[in-house]
């Protein structure tokens, strides 16, 4: 099986370089930079975990994480922000992962396969 993931960022540099690397560990890549875009994408087809930026212009990804858990909490999301006071937030506790932006993605690929593995099963393949 091959997991889509839906990454939700303003910033287009941001989405081609998550884009870029995610596919290079062979899943499926939808990238939106709002809320419609993000629930639009998530309506076209399977996504299995969403990587959601907590500013997104003038819009808030911590409501947008709100409105996820409510509709959609069957779908794990990691908040991947440039902003680490966030985390202290008690609305981004709703997230199954949190990662600080840098130029390495390690953190990031690491917390995708973690929360694919707590949702779909341990043996996981992309």
């Amino acid at each position: 099986m091959k997991y889509t993931v839906l990454v939700v960022d303003d910033e287009n540099s941001i989405r081609a370089l998550y884009r870029e690397e995610l596919e290079e560990e062979g899943y499926e890549v939808k990238c939106a930079q709002n809320r419609a875009e993000a629930f639009s994408a998530l309506e076209s087809g399977p996504v299995h975990v969403i990587i959601l930026d907590i500013k997104l212009g003038k819009e808030s990804g911590l409501q947008i994480l709100q409105e996820l858990s409510r509709h959609k909490s069957e779908i794990p999301v990691i908040i991947s922000t440039a902003y680490s006071a966030y985390k202290d937030d008690y609305s981004s506790w709703l997230a199954d992962g949190y990662v600080v932006k840098s130029s390495s993605l390690d953190e990031l690929k690491i917390q995708v396969s973690k929360a694919l593995g707590r949702h779909y099963g341990a043996g996981q393949s992309h």
